[in-house]
């Protein structure tokens, strides 16, 4: 399993897109706030996702 790191952007949950943060030993957290439809969702700026739970979309070292 592939570890995120800072800048990466990641999939999880049905398709919510996320910028992590912060890399935690189990989980990362994730700033929702990129998603274009972030406002009509009705959620918190921020969560946090355990590595098991997502996939790794565009990865801040190859930019």
């Amino acid at each position: 399993m592939t570890t995120a790191e800072i800048g990466d952007i990641i999939e999880f949950q049905d398709g919510l897109r996320g910028k992590v943060e912060k890399v935690n030993e189990n989980s990362v957290i994730v700033d929702l706030t990129i998603m274009e439809n972030f406002a009509s969702l009705e959620m918190e700026e921020k969560t946090v996702i355990n590595h098991k739970r997502y996939k790794i979309i565009e990865s801040s070292s190859s930019k």
